[in-house]
């Protein structure tokens, strides 16, 4: 497929591109505090849909929730407030609620898998985490972990609705609520639902970063016993975490040291390409080789 340009019209720096459920629309987020919605498609090119203002500061990050809720975006800011947007008439968006929880930027969103429900994890700046859920009646209840990462988290990810093992074992399990966060305080953490409270799920925090993580990233597990995260660092480095089996420890290996710091990390929907992107202005795709050793596969080009 030949890479495709999109003009987004942003008038400041783009943070934050994601492609919607059937990859027919793109969300755009950017510091001149609005986000663009654009129609993608291989023939006619781009074409610009809505432009959704609301925040007060840069946009730091979109996304989009599973279109069986309907067509719902959620977006993060520099001016502490998440704003979930929802579609009435085609490309007419309302803000149908602000949430106000975090006293800082809002760094990081992402919701969960779509079997937990309408369900939003937020991290900020303030060093919370914040878990959106929307209720029958329409409205949301919120669950917190406070002080998750004091200095500010950078990132959420969700963990796979389905259990590790699910396939390998039998029976029907709950989903699992599990979130990996990772912060300015170098760490990534894993935290889990138990009751109605988020609690740690590693002990110690994982740390192999010497400066701040900027992206934390769950594999898709597809039902297999192992658990993987990788984590992206200030400090030039990806590690790849991972847990045999639940209530093990987790083990850590670096990827790659980038000599530049990585922003992100990305997985493909059958979690076995990563993408990295770097300060250099290069995105690579790695696939992990069948002796467990991680290589990269391509380049993309800008």
């Amino acid at each position: 497929m030949p890479a495709q340009k999109i003009e987004t019209g942003h008038e400041d720096t783009v943070h934050d591109v994601a492609m919607d459920y059937y990859g027919k629309r793109v969300a755009t987020a950017s510091s001149d505090a609005t986000i663009k919605i654009i129609g993608v498609n291989n023939n006619s090119g781009s074409q610009h849909l809505a432009s959704l203002k609301g925040h007060k500061g840069p946009v730091w990050q979109v996304s989009w929730a599973h279109p069986k809720f309907g067509s719902i975006l959620a977006s993060c800011s520099y001016d502490g407030q998440v704003i979930i947007w929802k579609e009435g008439n085609q490309n007419e968006w309302l803000q149908a609620h602000i949430f106000n929880d975090h006293k800082s930027s809002v760094n990081s969103i992402a919701w969960a898998p779509h079997e937990l429900g309408l369900c939003l994890a937020c991290g900020s700046s303030d060093g919370n985490i914040s878990v959106f859920t929307v209720r029958a009646d329409g409205g949301w209840d919120t669950t917190r972990i406070d002080q998750a990462h004091p200095v500010g988290v950078t990132s959420v990810s969700w963990a796979p609705a389905m259990a590790p093992g699910a396939l390998v074992g039998s029976g029907l399990l709950d989903p699992v609520q599990k979130l990996a966060s990772c912060g300015c305080d170098n760490t990534v953490k894993v935290w889990k639902l138990y009751n109605g409270t988020w609690k740690m799920d590693c002990f110690p925090a994982l740390q192999m970063h010497n400066d701040w993580v900027r992206s934390v990233a769950w594999a898709p597990n597809l039902g297999l016993p192992k658990s993987t995260i990788a984590s992206a660092s200030q400090d030039g480095t990806v590690v790849i975490w991972t847990c045999a089996k639940e209530g093990e420890q987790w083990e850590g290996k670096v990827l790659e040291d980038f000599k530049t710091p990585v922003w992100s990390v990305s997985w493909s929907l059958t979690g076995n390409l990563l993408a990295v992107a770097d300060g250099n202005n290069n995105v690579t795709l790695w696939k992990e080789a069948v002796d467990g050793q991680w290589q990269q596969v391509t380049v993309v080009e800008p």
